[in-house]
């Protein structure tokens, strides 16, 4: 019986995947986590604690993973930092300080998740400071001011964006009068191209490819564009989707269309995409008050939005924009999705899991880390079997396999 007890050890490791979460809201930008093996529900008092790490500072910044470490930044005696911690432990491996502290009445420190590219990661601080540094030790390898060499200002809340790394190419909403969205050579940090002059917004850009032309796609403060990747060329603007207060949602690419909502009383759109001469045009298919993301980003299960427009957790059909169903939830929140099960985390500090099911809402698990002086509005990320959650200083690693 050796050999069977051999194929079913197989079977089992084969089922169990563990996929990277490199950047923000995943390898795919979209809040989905193609790891399996996970718990179908949590014990009453929620899954294991293998550990609660301090140190992290002050910030909103979420998680990246590599080899075994953890990055993400945070501000502490009145400095920023970019941070690596040992995945398996919360163990501090490196700290690499970087631009002038940054300070907020809804929060003080940096806002934007790191991105992990080769041996270097890269991280916007919250003053807009944009480094990148080693992987292996912090060191910085370069490091621009972007409001000073871009002439732009910083917003309301504090510049943040997590850059996006296509190729060579780092994208980044620098705000700037003609450089409203810039492209770095990710190696050196030399300008590639700079375009429009629109004042910086909180969204973090996504790559749309459509008849063979490859784009940005984004929330500047003035409503969702799309520039060409080659030179930066606006290929189309969408104003509708902005308002005057902050538009922070990454965009959900579906194949040609693409997803834009903002909340202040706004709402949210989808787009056709459509290669004409050698361009792209964006066409609404339809404009919906019923998704309005404020802080948070919505998920695409399916033919399926799980998304809190505005307080509410709705599910809201892609295709069409009817609304299937809406629930209080654990309050608002974030969302993220795996194997078919939404987790949640609200502003509140209490943490859920659900079932992505379009027909209703369907609560399976849920427990309570308490709040702190400020929301828990970190986005959560999936990770080697493990929910990280964030709490400004705090860090809890919940293992869910």
């Amino acid at each position: 019986m050796t050999w069977l007890k051999t194929v079913v050890l197989a079977s089992v490791v084969v089922g169990v995947v563990a996929a990277d979460w490199n950047q923000w809201r995943g390898p795919g930008r979209d809040g989905v986590s193609a790891e399996t093996g996970l718990l179908a529900e949590w014990p009453e008092d929620g899954p294991d604690l293998v550990f609660e790490a301090k140190g992290l500072g002050a910030g909103y910044s979420s998680f990246a993973f590599a080899d075994g470490r953890l990055f993400t930044q945070g501000q502490k005696d009145r400095k920023q930092y970019l941070i690596a911690l040992d995945a398996e432990t919360g163990e501090m491996v490196w700290e690499t300080e970087h631009g002038k502290p940054y300070s907020n009445g809804r929060g003080d420190g940096p806002r934007g998740t790191p991105v992990l590219d080769g041996d270097s990661v890269y991280v916007l601080g919250g003053d807009g400071s944009l480094i990148r540094a080693r992987q292996l030790d912090g060191e910085t390898v370069w490091r621009i001011d972007l409001l000073k060499k871009f002439g732009g200002r910083n917003i309301r809340w504090g510049l943040s964006e997590s850059p996006l790394i296509d190729g060579e190419r780092l994208i980044v909403n620098a705000g700037g009068p003609g450089a409203s969205v810039v492209a770095l050579d990710k190696n050196s940090g030399e300008v590639l191209w700079k375009s429009q002059d629109d004042e910086a917004g909180y969204s973090s850009a996504v790559v749309a490819e459509v008849g063979g032309v490859r784009h940005y796609v984004l929330l500047t403060a003035a409503g969702a564009v799309g520039l060409r990747a080659e030179d930066g060329e606006l290929l189309w603007r969408y104003a509708p989707v902005a308002n005057r207060t902050a538009n922070v949602a990454t965009p959900i690419v579906r194949g040609n269309q693409v997803f834009v909502s903002s909340d202040y009383g706004t709402g949210g759109a989808l787009l056709e995409l459509k290669a004409e001469n050698g361009g792209v045009t964006a066409e609404e298919i339809y404009f919906t008050r019923d998704m309005r993301n404020h802080y948070s980003s919505s998920v695409l299960v399916g033919d399926t939005l799980y998304g809190y427009s505005s307080r509410i957790l709705t599910a809201l059909q892609f295709s069409t924009g009817e609304v299937l169903w809406r629930d209080r939830s654990v309050g608002k929140g974030q969302v993220i999705v795996a194997e078919g099960r939404l987790y949640l985390l609200g502003e509140d500090g209490v943490v859920g899991m659900a079932e992505a099911d379009p027909g209703e809402y369907r609560e399976i698990s849920r427990f309570d880390i308490g709040r702190g002086d400020y929301p828990t509005w970190t986005l959560p990320a999936i990770h080697d079997g493990r929910l990280w959650i964030r709490d400004q200083d705090s860090l809890f690693a919940y293992r869910i396999r």
